[in-house]
């Protein structure tokens, strides 16, 4: 049960990865604007993204548990270009899709500096979160922000939750054993 459950969410959230930018990427043609959306909030999901697969890619981990990442970063490139198409100035982005793209290479020079990024992985999306709503307080103005595409990433944090809640019950059950095991070794 708990296997079929686990495979139903990885395909579930692969389902979701694919179609997650799409309602955002929908909204900003339709507007033919990019007004409300971070600029650096979307650089900053982009490196954590190229980082993790690159990291998945560099271990050698199998193409089912990173597929979703692809599929993201092809969408943000895509964002990124209707940025700088609505905002005048498509060559703009050829510094930025440079950078991302040489990053590939850097991160796998040395098993450090891939090691290293990854342990800022979390660092990074986080700061891509903040980042969307320092601008949104800022402006306070939603613009072209896709409420669907934020909600569809939500979901695929959820799942992502239970892990955590699961571990957390788990260390707590091995810290109640080791706890009662010590005492029952007191009282022989």
């Amino acid at each position: 049960m708990e296997v079929a459950l686990l495979g139903l969410c990885n395909w579930s959230t692969l389902g979701v990865c694919a179609a997650l930018k799409l309602p955002q990427i929908s909204a900003v043609l339709a507007a033919r604007s990019a007004r409300g959306l971070s600029l650096p909030s979307l650089l900053l999901e982009l490196a954590g993204f190229l980082v993790f697969l690159r990291y998945q890619c560099y271990y050698g981990y199998p193409p089912l548990t990173y597929l979703e990442y692809p599929i993201l970063i092809a969408q943000d490139v895509i964002l990124l270009l209707c940025i700088f198409h609505f905002n005048g100035n498509v060559k703009q982005a050829t510094p930025y899709i440079a950078v991302l793209v040489s990053s590939w290479f850097v991160l796998a020079l040395q098993k450090w500096i891939i090691d290293l990024a990854m342990n800022l992985c979390t660092f990074i999306s986080a700061a891509s979160k903040f980042a969307q709503l320092q601008c949104l307080w800022k402006t306070r103005d939603s613009g072209t922000v896709s409420a669907l595409t934020w909600s569809l990433s939500s979901y695929t944090c959820a799942i992502l939750t239970r892990f955590v809640i699961m571990l957390a019950l788990n260390i707590w059950v091995t810290v109640t054993v080791l706890r009662y095991r010590k005492t029952a070794i007191k009282a022989e």
